[in-house]
């Protein structure tokens, strides 16, 4: 039995979520299928004997159009932000080592030589060309700032960003503004200055956020919001092109409690994982399936833990640590929850969340979660000097956690954007379009209704950028 609306969106993510809620805005009957019992996606807040522990993202950055959804939810005295102030470090030989946050902390700093250090701060005096052809990275790293930058800045922030290798990630594809910055001025510090007004760049940086109870307050949020129209446990098996006049038009079929149903459709919105969208999309655009099921994925295991504050040998007072592969530790990096938000630890203990694996450790999916607990705890002794077992402690094994941005994959971007324009009424968001962030899915996934709105109202495809 076919149940009539115009506008499906598969996936329960924060994009499908974004995007289901802002069609409901601009008043376009939509209905969103979630495989699973809950919404979200990685995003999660778990409990557990006083601690707050997420499994998936620790905060967001509060970008204008995400701070928007907290208002309209009404959840803004929910919303607390981490000290701006607070400082980041890096792990060399051992040592904790302050992030330089600016020009004169650059010129100061002993996490670097003085030659890295002077690669950067006159990197805005020399005028270089980008390559012709696409560039990775550590190749755009190396070419510009050195290795050292690479080695203690760049790959650990990749890192933690993509959980991705620096030597196969895109430059163009994960970070094309500095692309774009170097190709018009020569420079990227130049491109960065000139773009966002010099001495203001670092007051627009975004205010790194949560709430008191955890992420897990957004996406309920936007998902008690939307009320009825979100069917969780409902797995789509099959999206077909209807037969009759007029375009755009989809039969959704799935199943939700063992029992099938029918969803007719103007337009769908793919907001499942890359791999997900091509076993759908494969009997009627097998070319792009085909590209899509080609993103990697990597894994990354996210191990939270519980300890007195007495525990550790000296304050564990910032945002965290990130951890460089030549430290020979397979922690990647490690964030100190309770220093960056209220009511995240009882009071004298802490909570720390770990990360390990990613794309440039593989093998940690395979191992057991007590096999990956005891590294992580054996890291935490070395790195941070805690003694003595976790309270307690959770951990989530991600299979396919993040896209990886590798080379090549603008050809997947672009023939994601050719298929919105040749099949009319499909449409795409998720965080293997333009970034994993919490900011940019929400972002992306109001491009995307406000294209769907158009297209439904003129019946001429546009393209969601």
């Amino acid at each position: 039995m076919a149940e009539s609306g115009q506008v499906v969106v598969v996936g329960g993510g924060i994009s499908g979520l974004a995007c289901a809620l802002r069609l409901e805005q601009l008043s376009v009957p939509v209905t969103l299928l979630e495989a699973s019992h809950r919404v979200g996606g990685l995003i999660h807040t778990t409990e557990q004997d006083g601690f707050l522990f997420e499994s998936g993202p620790q905060s967001f950055q509060g970008t204008e159009a995400l701070l928007g959804v907290i208002r309209a939810m009404g959840i803004q005295d929910e919303l607390c932000k981490a000290d701006p102030r607070a400082p980041r470090y890096v792990l060399r030989r051992g040592r904790l080592l302050r992030i330089p946050m600016s020009p004169q902390a650059i010129l100061s700093t002993s996490l670097l030589g003085a030659r890295a250090r002077w690669k950067v701060v006159s990197e805005a005096f020399r005028r270089t060309t980008p390559p012709s052809e696409e560039e990775s990275i550590a190749a755009f790293v190396r070419r510009k700032f050195g290795h050292e930058i690479l080695e203690y800045l760049v790959s650990p922030f990749v890192s933690g960003v993509y959980a991705g290798d620096p030597e196969k990630l895109s430059l163009s594809a994960a970070f094309p503004t500095l692309t774009q910055w170097e190709r018009e001025y020569g420079s990227v510090l130049r491109g960065a200055m000139k773009s966002r007004g010099g001495d203001r760049v670092a007051q627009s940086t975004p205010p790194l956020c949560s709430f008191r109870r955890g992420m897990t307050t957004l996406p309920q949020a936007m998902a008690a919001e939307l009320g009825e129209r979100v069917q969780r446990g409902a797995s789509v098996e099959a999206i077909e092109r209807a037969n009759g006049p007029g375009p755009g038009g989809f039969r959704v079929r799935a199943a939700q409690s063992h029992a099938g149903q029918i969803l007719a459709a103007q337009a769908v919105v793919m907001a499942a994982p890359a791999h997900v969208a091509a076993h759908l999309l494969a009997p009627f655009v097998p070319r792009l399936a085909h590209k899509l099921s080609g993103i990697a994925y990597a894994s990354l295991a996210v191990v939270a833990s519980g300890y007195y504050k007495k525990q550790a040998s000296v304050p564990l007072d910032g945002f965290g640590v990130l951890v460089p592969r030549s430290e020979k530790h397979r922690t990647l990096g490690i964030v100190w929850n309770a220093s960056l938000f209220p009511g995240r630890a009882p009071e004298g203990q802490m909570a720390l969340t770990s990360f390990i694996g990613g794309a440039t450790d593989p093998e940690i999916a395979s191992k057991s979660k007590a096999e990956i607990s005891a590294i992580v705890q054996r890291d935490c002794e070395q790195i941070l000097g805690i003694t003595g077992s976790p309270i307690t402690s959770a951990i989530w094994v991600h299979q396919k956690a993040l896209p990886q941005y590798n080379l090549g994959h603008g050809h997947v971007v672009e023939a994601i954007r050719d298929a919105e324009q040749s099949v009319a009424g499909l449409y795409f968001a998720g965080n293997y379009l333009e970034g994993p962030s919490v900011g940019k899915c929400v972002e992306r996934a109001f491009q995307v209704a406000e294209s769907v709105k158009a297209y439904l109202e003129s019946g001429v495809v546009t393209r969601a950028d």
